[in-house]
């Protein structure tokens, strides 16, 4: 056998057997199987197989939010993880709950993240059994805003025993408050039956961040003022340890910009 045609097969035997052949052929592979899986559904809504979900395509703003379920974040790599265009540029953060839980991670998150690149914005858990007004007061005591951030936060989910009447006049306190020492109008987060529900038609004036998830669009109806849609809670990050929710904007560079603190 000529010297020339054993080095050959030497060669092509080193690269069959290499651990690097191994990883690209599993690589083609899953790569190929979201691909599968994609055939046939909408296609701007595809598989990101870094981030473990599906995104729709028509946003090119992304970001998540987190508390201290998500544990100690590196931020860094979190700001360093990309697939195509999608990158983390904003995190809301979870700073209070009700009028005397601070969560344990937001001091660290709400430091270290604009150090890594992120636009922040803070977020207030809401009790509607507790007052409205010591709710925004104790917010506020907590979180020092300033220029460049989103603006502040209030996450209102349920009606935690209360009339729909009554959580309505706690929030709208709320809302009123940090309104006024802030100068900003704050954002309004809450699932998508529960605006419909109680929430629609009583804070139209306030930008929303909805819940809505596993869809390839957000039907939120009409001349509702969304911004913010959080359209998955399973997505996997560089970084952070735990699943986490993933955002898209509504809106483009110069919208999201328009949207901070000034």
């Amino acid at each position: 056998m000529p010297l020339q045609l054993k080095m050959l097969i030497a060669a092509l035997l080193l690269i069959l057997f290499s651990p690097l052949y191994y990883g690209y052929v599993l690589k083609l592979f899953s790569s190929s199987i979201s691909w599968i899986k994609d055939i046939g559904g909408d296609p701007n809504y595809r598989t990101y197989k870094s981030y473990a979900i599906r995104i729709p395509k028509n946003f090119s703003i992304h970001g998540i939010d987190v508390s201290s379920y998500q544990g100690k974040i590196d931020w860094k790599k979190v700001k360093a993880m990309k697939e195509d265009s999608v990158h983390v540029t904003f995190a809301f953060i979870k700073a209070t709950e009700g009028i005397s839980n601070v969560d344990p991670y937001f001091q660290r998150n709400w430091r270290e993240a604009p150090k890594a690149g992120i636009v922040c914005g803070a977020y207030h858990y809401f009790i509607p059994r507790k007052s409205g007004l010591w709710q925004a007061r104790f917010f506020l005591q907590t979180v020092r805003f300033e220029e460049g951030d989103l603006p502040p936060v209030i996450d209102v989910e349920d009606l935690s025993g209360q009339t729909p009447e009554k959580m309505r006049k706690e929030l709208a306190d709320f809302i009123s408050h940090v309104e006024k020492k802030t100068g900003v109008k704050p954002i309004i987060y809450s699932g998508l039956v529960f605006y419909k529900d109680y929430l629609k038609g009583h804070f139209d004036g306030y930008p929303l961040w909805i819940a809505h998830y596993y869809q390839a669009e957000l039907k939120a109806g009409v001349g509702t003022k969304w911004y913010f849609w959080q359209h998955s809670d399973r997505a996997r990050i560089t970084g952070i340890s735990h699943v986490v929710d993933f955002n898209a904007f509504k809106g483009d560079s110069l919208a999201f910009q328009q949207m901070l603190i000034r």
